[in-house]
């Protein structure tokens, strides 16, 4: 028998198992499918306005790729004033995932392996900073900070971030802990008999084995920092430090006709998250699972 015809012959049965999946599965797929279509669309239709002649966006608004210019990106980028804004949001939300991301891995240690008085009580109260809105405690940190004069710093905005945002320290404490409470007791025991001490268990046992809880925690921080629009515009009032969110909103007012400048906001706005997910969605989804069969 020649190869090409094992080939067909193995082709065959794959052929019959696909024409025999279920109605249900096919549906599925189709509905599946359909949706992904839905939520892509919106994102294909902002990047291509963005780069479309404004002329021809005036005149099929609904078009996809029908030309190519960079007027209307260079037009956000210079008198939107989009290039300062874009380095606010960095320096607004690269300091907070990093601080929350150390303080809530340290202290998901802490809580799932170290025995003191009250950890539980400890741990408990922290988490239930996941239940309060953070509406109910904004005007009240609104005046806190302006005691503590860091009302309009970035130093203030980060720490409002850090403590009460939506990937705050109350959820980072939670999911980190849920990774470091099911690490086998094996493993510090041993690094006790060597004589490591207990930063040292930390640093160089514990930590390593729940990089990929760390690197979820960071992406999702992230994107919700990066995303945040109340945060900034309450506590960051005097547009020094605007951030996207808050500059796209003003950008867009009074500029109805001109689709394609805010387009080019949006498209700067929402290029860098989309970016890292691609880049990260894996280690994303990795720890996310991992986290939810541990816990």
């Amino acid at each position: 028998m020649t190869a090409s015809a094992l080939s067909e012959a193995g082709a065959k049965p794959a052929e019959r198992a696909s024409s025999r999946r279920p109605p249900t599965q096919l549906l599925k797929q189709a509905v599946l499918l359909s949706t992904a279509l839905l939520s892509l669309f919106p994102i294909l239709l902002i990047a291509s306005t963005a780069v479309r002649d404004p002329v021809e966006v005036r005149v099929d608004p609904f078009g996809l790729l029908t030309s190519f210019s960079l007027e209307s990106i260079k037009q956000a980028w210079t008198v939107g004033g989009f290039q300062g804004y874009f380095w606010n949001s960095v320096l607004l939300s690269v300091p907070s995932t990093v601080l929350t991301v150390v303080l809530s891995t340290a202290a998901g240690y802490a809580f799932a392996r170290c025995r003191f008085p009250g950890r539980n009580l400890m741990f408990y109260t922290i988490t239930l900073g996941l239940l309060v809105p953070f509406f109910t405690m904004m005007i009240p940190l609104y005046f806190q900070l302006l005691q503590m004069r860091l009302l309009d710093t970035l130093v203030g905005a980060i720490l409002v971030l850090t403590a009460s945002g939506a990937g705050g320290l109350s959820f980072g404490i939670f999911l980190m802990r849920s990774f470091f409470i099911d690490l086998p007791v094996e493993l510090e025991q041993a690094g006790r008999v060597d004589g490591c001490s207990e930063w040292q268990i930390f640093l160089r046992i514990m930590l390593p084995l729940v990089r990929p809880g760390a690197a979820a925690l960071a992406v999702f921080t992230f994107l919700q920092n990066w995303n945040n629009f109340l945060v900034p515009l309450l506590y960051l009032p005097g547009g020094d430090y605007r951030t996207l969110p808050s500059a796209l909103y003003l950008f867009a007012s009074g500029r109805t006709l001109e689709v394609g400048p805010i387009a080019a906001g949006v498209f700067i706005t929402i290029a860098p998250v989309i970016a890292l997910f691609l880049v990260a969605q894996r280690q994303l989804i990795r720890g996310f699972m991992a986290g939810a069969v541990k816990g």
